[in-house]
C-alpha cells in the first residue's frame, strides 16, 4: 500500500487521517441496495466490455452471495517485481535472483474485464514494475504485459495470453446510491480471493492523493512525477480494504462492477472505516483509451476552480455566501481554452454538464474527464444570476514539443513570482500541525507575490492539488502548469487559510 507521506489535496487534511493508496503494494517487507441502471456513455471504448443492462430487481440487501460467487472467479491477484534501489535495501532485505540479481517485491488486485485477457488495475500496483504476474483465481500463472497506465486515475491495463476467462460486468456508477450495500473483493496481504460488505459512504470524494508525493507504507519512496492535477472522484465505502486489496472490484449486489478500489484512509495502514474506489464510468472511458492508444486522450475545458477542501473559504473570501448558489465556481479561465473560445469567464458558475446537476468540483472534474478532444459538452451556468446554456467542443492538453526548455522556463518562473522560499521551519511545523509545506521567506516588489499580497511568512500548503513539501516541489509543480491556471493553498503569517489564484501568462 502507498502511503502519503505529507499533506494531501484536502487542505483540511493536513489535520486528518493518513491518507493511503491501498494496496500495491502490499510490500512484502522483508521479502522485499439501488438499482444500477445502464451507464452513461462513454467516448469510443474500443474494449468490448460486457455491460449489465437496467435492473429493478436488486438482490435481497443482506445476502451478498450472489456478488461473491459472479465477482470471484474474475478478481485476480497480481504480483510485481522491482529491481532493487539502495532505498528498497534500506527498508528491508530484497529477494535474491537468479544471476545475483537483488529485487523487491510487491502485490495488489486486479480484474478481468475481457475475456481474451484484459485487466484493469491501480496504476500504483504497477507503477515500474520491471515485472508483472497474474494468478487466476484457478491458480494458473500468467506473464503480464503493461498495455498503459494513467497516473492521474491511478488506473492500468495488463493483457495476458489466455482466452474464455470470466469477466465482470460493469455496472453504472452514476446510479450507485448513498447507503446502498457493496461488495469488495481482492487479494488483501496476499491471501486467497477475500470478499468483504459495506455501504456507499459518500459520492464524488476528493481526498488528494494522486499524483501526489507519497512512501509506500513500508517507508519506500515514490515521488509520483508533478503534471496535470489527478481526477478525484471516489465512491467512498466503508467495506474492509486493506494492503493488497488495490486494483480489485468493488461491486454492487448483482456483482455488477461499480468501482475498482484504490486507496483507504487510515493512521495506521490497515482499514479503518474508509476506502475510496475509482468509479466504473470514469474507468471505462480511461482503460478504453489505454487499450486503444496506449495513453488517455483527455478533453480539456480549461477552467480553474477551488478545490474541494477550500470551496466554501474561497466563496465567502468572494462575498458569497456557500449553498446560496449551486454549481462549481470558476476562478478563472485559460486564455485560449475551449471555455474561453465558448464565452465562460472568471466568476461563472457551472450548474450542469450535459443536463446532470453538479454537486461538487470533483464530479464535476470527472464528467469532463469521461470525454476526448473534439468532445461537444453542454454546460448551463449561471452570470450575474442569470442562467445560460453554451456547447463546448472539448481540447487537448498541451504536447510536450509546445513546452519551452525548463531551465529558461524556470528562470522566468522565478523571476515572476518576485519570492523567494525556503524550507518550513519544525516550530511552524508544530503550530499548524502540518506533515509538509514551503515557507515564503522573501517577497519583492513588483513580483506576483507582491501584487497578489502574498506576505512573507505564508506557508504554501498546495499548488493545483499537488501538495509542497520542498522549494524544488514548487518550481516542478509551477513548470507543469506554466501555460495554465496556477491556485495555491497556503497559511497566512495569522494562521488563516488563503487560496490564491493567477495566471503566469508564458
Amino acid at each position: 500500500m502507498k502511503k502519503i507521506q505529507s499533506t494531501t489535496g484536502l487542505l483540511a487534511g493536513i489535520f486528518g487521517a493518513a491518507l493511503l493508496l491501498g494496496g500495491c503494494s502490499g510490500k512484502t517487507g522483508k521479502q522485499g441496495p439501488a438499482t444500477a441502471g445502464a451507464p452513461a456513455p462513454t467516448t469510443g471504448s474500443p474494449l468490448q466490455i460486457t455491460t449489465a443492462p437496467a435492473s429493478s430487481a436488486p438482490s435481497p440487501m443482506a445476502d451478498f452471495v450472489v456478488a461473491a460467487r459472479v465477482a470471484s472467479p474474475a478478481v485476480v491477484h497480481i504480483k510485481t517485481t522491482y529491481a532493487a534501489t539502495p532505498e528498497t535495501e534500506a527498508y528491508g532485505q530484497p529477494y535474491g535472483a537468479p544471476g545475483g540479481e537483488r529485487v523487491a517485491r510487491a502485490s495488489g488486485s486486479g480484474i478481468l474485464i475481457t475475456p481474451d485477457g484484459y485487466i484493469a488495475t491501480n496504476n500504483h500496483v504497477v507503477e515500474n514494475a520491471s515485472a508483472i504476474q497474474v494468478i487466476l483465481p484457478d491458480k494458473r500463472q500468467f506473464a503480464a504485459e503493461l498495455v498503459g497506465r494513467d497516473p492521474n486515475t491511478d488506473l492500468a491495463l495488463l493483457k495476458i495470453a489466455a482466452t474464455e476467462l470470466p469477466t465482470l460486468q460493469f455496472g453504472n456508477s452514476d446510479s450507485v446510491q448513498v447507503g446502498q450495500w457493496v461488495v469488495a473483493v481482492g487479494y488483501p496481504f496476499s491471501l486467497n480471493t477475500t470478499v468483504t460488505a459495506g455501504i456507499v459512504s459518500a459520492k464524488a470524494r476528493s481526498i488528494g492523493i494522486i499524483n501526489r508525493p507519497r512512501r509506500s507504507n513500508d517507508g519506500e519512496p515514490d515521488q509520483a512525477p508533478a503534471g496535470n492535477a489527478g481526477v478525484e472522484s471516489f465512491i467512498q465505502t466503508d467495506a474492509a480494504i486493506n494492503p493488497g486489496n488495490s486494483g480489485g472490484a468493488l461491486v454492487n449486489t448483482r456483482g455488477e462492477l461499480v468501482g475498482i478500489n484504490s486507496a483507504i484512509a487510515s493512521q495506521t495502514g490497515s482499514y479503518a472505516g474508509y476506502a475510496f474506489a475509482i468509479p466504473v464510468n470514469l474507468a471505462k472511458k480511461i482503460l478504453g483509451d489505454l487499450q486503444q492508444f496506449g495513453t488517455v486522450r483527455r478533453g480539456v475545458l480549461g477552467v480553474a476552480f477551488p478545490a474541494p477542501a477550500a470551496e466554501e473559504q474561497y466563496l465567502r473570501q468572494q462575498g458569497l455566501q456557500p449553498g446560496a448558489v449551486a454549481g462549481v465556481y470558476i476562478t478563472g479561465v485559460l486564455p485560449g481554452s475551449a471555455a474561453a473560445t465558448a464565452g465562460l469567464r472568471e466568476g461563472d458558475v457551472i450548474q450542469r454538464i450535459d443536463g446532470v446537476t453538479l454537486s461538487s468540483s470533483a464530479e464535476f472534474s470527472e464528467r469532463v474527464a469521461r470525454h476526448r478532444p473534439g468532445d461537444v459538452v453542454q454546460l448551463t451556468y449561471l452570470r450575474d444570476r442569470t442562467p445560460s446554456t453554451v456547447s463546448v467542443t472539448l481540447k487537448g492538453e498541451p504536447t510536450t514539443a509546445e513546452a519551452p526548455s525548463n531551465t529558461a522556463a524556470l528562470t522566468t518562473i522565478r523571476e515572476k513570482l518576485g519570492a523567494r522560499f525556503a524550507p518550513l521551519p519544525d516550530a511552524l511545523r508544530q503550530r499548524y500541525q502540518l506533515r509538509a509545506g514551503v515557507l515564503v521567506a522573501e517577497v519583492r516588489e513588483g513580483g506576483f507575490f507582491a501584487q497578489l499580497g502574498v506576505p512573507s511568512g505564508t506557508v504554501i500548503a498546495f499548488i493545483n492539488g499537488q501538495s509542497i513539501a520542498t522549494p524544488q516541489d514548487i518550481d516542478a509543480a509551477l513548470l507543469a502548469a506554466q501555460r495554465g491556471l496556477i491556485q495555491l493553498l497556503a497559511i497566512a503569517p495569522d494562521g488563516s487559510r488563503v487560496v490564491f489564484n493567477f495566471s503566469l501568462g508564458t
